[in-house]
């Protein structure tokens, strides 16, 4: 069976952000993570839980133009693959049950990130989740993989270049 897939695009749109997005039944499942993700598990990121987006635009990395939706330049951040690991008495919960409960936990296999993660929807919100690395071997309190990892996973540009190129 087939992996399902993980993408994450930086996105320069009216404020810079971080597009978390996981495959789930043929669709991407998709939140905007204003700070990017984090390697520190004390770290809770705000993700704000947007619309469903075709499977092809986990490949699109370039320039959404001015006047339409999410206008701005989209680099992908980090790609790969995910595993569900979220479990409840010793049986890994179906990921539609954990999206509905509002508990996801998945184990990223990127080019940038790896390890557990869990995305855990805020209480008396419908939108409001937060992203939280889970202690493994792949944390580290230290390292800030927004900062030091600022190019594309697929292209290695910067978001300037990725703009040039679009002109």
């Amino acid at each position: 069976m087939k992996k399902p897939i993980f993408v994450i695009q930086k996105h320069d749109a009216t404020t810079l952000h971080y597009d978390f997005r996981i495959e789930v039944d043929g669709v991407l499942k998709s939140w905007a993570v204003p700070k990017g993700p984090s390697l520190n598990p004390k770290d809770k990121r705000l993700a704000i839980m947007t619309t469903d987006h075709k499977m092809s635009y986990a490949k699109f990395e370039g320039v959404i133009p001015k006047g339409e939706y999410g206008a701005g330049t989209v680099m992908i951040w980090d790609k790969g693959t995910y595993k569900n690991i979220k479990e409840k008495d010793g049986k890994i919960v179906p990921i539609k049950k954990c999206l509905k409960d509002g508990s996801i936990e998945f184990f990223l296999d990127g080019k940038k990130l790896k390890g557990g993660f869990a995305l855990v929807k805020m209480k008396n919100s419908d939108k409001n989740w937060l992203l939280i690395k889970m202690k493994d071997e792949f944390a580290d309190a230290r390292r800030n993989l927004v900062s030091s990892e600022p190019k594309s996973a697929v292209t290695n540009r910067t978001l300037k270049e990725i703009e040039k190129a679009a002109k």
